[in-house]
């Protein structure tokens, strides 16, 4: 596996992580389907949460949460509604919810984990 797969690999796992000890229930992780791949879907309170996750040793490059323009948010957004209407039951009466988790550092293990809500 190439290291840029691998770091991906690594803070989507990091970020499964944050978001179950922040009180999220992870519902599934690299959920594809004809239109493109969810990173992590997961549940909070009244709320199904399609979260992208972008890992990067540096911001050398740019923040992590720039990699997710206009484009690639409507697109998570066509992805959301898509996986909702695979999963009725789960999605029943909940709102959905676009976020980014930015993980930034050479070490996944300690690296920053930022959480931009709700994104539009």
């Amino acid at each position: 596996m190439a290291a840029k797969d691998e770091r991906g690999r690594s803070g989507e796992q990091r970020a499964a992580q944050y978001l179950s000890e922040a009180g999220y229930t992870v519902l599934a992780r690299n959920w594809r389907c004809a239109f493109g791949e969810i990173d992590i879907v997961a549940l909070r309170g009244e709320e199904v949460v399609i979260v992208e996750v972008k890992s990067r040793r540096s911001d050398a490059y740019g923040h992590p949460f720039e990699a997710v323009d206009a484009q690639k948010r409507a697109r998570l957004w066509r992805l959301s509604t898509t996986w909702a209407a695979a999963h009725p039951a789960a999605a029943r009466g909940r709102r959905l919810r676009v976020d980014i988790i930015g993980v930034t550092g050479r070490a996944t293990a300690t690296a920053r984990i930022e959480h931009l809500e709700d994104v539009r």
